[in-house]
């Protein structure tokens, strides 16, 4: 829910850091029931004066939102709670889950008990630095590259976007090798190095990658042969309309693959492990990684 249009103004009036407290008080109100001193400044390093001014601040400007349990002495939502700032479910899913990521040397912990698949591909982060630098600064990387096709081979990329298949960190990025924008899966890498002389061509840059470029509108539905699509559509926030999703080209496959959507033009993949199905399957015509959708062209 956004703002009152006073509240916006006081939001607007005050400093980054400030804003950054004010919205974590909120998030917990909203997501954990409660909020203490202790937990601002545990999360911020700020004295505790700062901490007090904080929540004052935060009753002065969301009144209806918070009373004081002096049984418990902490900061309770009330009912007519009412949220000022605008969270984003995947950022508030990854607080709960794994917390807010504070600290590059130290663990963060979650504020709920969660349990994750296991992610088997990890980048070394000496790798995986000397790939975002370059991403970065704009500049091309000499590598050693182990592929299926080709085995071990020497390359030159101009990698410019990194992308997250849901199994595997890719670079998405021009191969001076191929001469085509390829995904580079990044723990095929070694001995990369940054070319900071070595000059990026105009038909090496993201603009001339028509994968990337491409956008694909996905039409969703619950799989035609489920026994109950309704509880499906309720899985995926689905109304009385098809689910609508825009997706680079270049990463479409590896969407599909990740949801389980049933590619083929006749639904004929098992409802039971494809709860949905791609209404139009023309609509991957000509993308080069269509292929890794389940059941398309079939």
């Amino acid at each position: 829910m956004k703002a009152h249009a006073m509240e916006k103004k006081s939001l607007n009036a005050i400093s980054q850091q400030l804003r950054e407290r004010l919205a974590f008080i909120e998030f917990r109100l909203w997501f954990l029931g409660d909020v203490r001193r202790p937990d601002l400044i545990d999360r911020f390093g700020i004295a505790p004066a700062v901490a007090t001014r904080d929540l004052a601040a935060y009753r002065e400007m969301a009144p209806d939102n918070v009373a004081f349990d002096g049984k418990r002495k902490v900061y309770v939502p009330t009912a007519a709670f009412a949220p000022v700032f605008e969270h984003d479910p995947d950022r508030v899913l990854s607080a709960l889950s794994r917390g807010f990521g504070d600290g590059i040397g130290r663990a963060s912990n979650g504020f709920l008990l969660c349990d994750f698949a296991l992610r088997l591909n990890r980048p070394s982060l000496p790798l995986l630095a000397v790939i975002t630098k370059a991403i970065y600064q704009g500049q091309p990387v000499r590598l050693t590259y182990h592929s299926l096709s080709r085995g071990r081979t020497q390359r030159e990329i101009v990698p410019f976007a990194l992308v997250d298949s849901g199994t595997r960190w890719h670079a998405r990025a021009f191969d001076r090798l191929t001469g085509e924008f390829r995904d580079m899966v990044i723990t095929r890498m070694e001995n990369a190095v940054v070319l900071p002389d070595n000059e990026v061509l105009a038909h090496e840059t993201a603009d001339q990658d028509i994968d990337w470029n491409r956008i694909v509108t996905l039409e969703l539905v619950p799989h035609p042969d489920q026994t109950h699509p309704s509880v499906v559509a309720r899985d995926f926030g689905m109304t009385k309309r098809p689910l609508r999703e825009k997706v680079r080209a270049a990463i479409v496959g590896y969407v599909l693959q990740q949801w389980s959507v049933d590619c083929s033009a006749d639904h004929s993949l098992d409802p039971m492990l494809h709860r949905l199905w791609l209404k139009d399957p023309l609509v991957l015509y000509g993308v080069s990684n269509a292929v890794l959708a389940p059941g398309y062209g079939t």
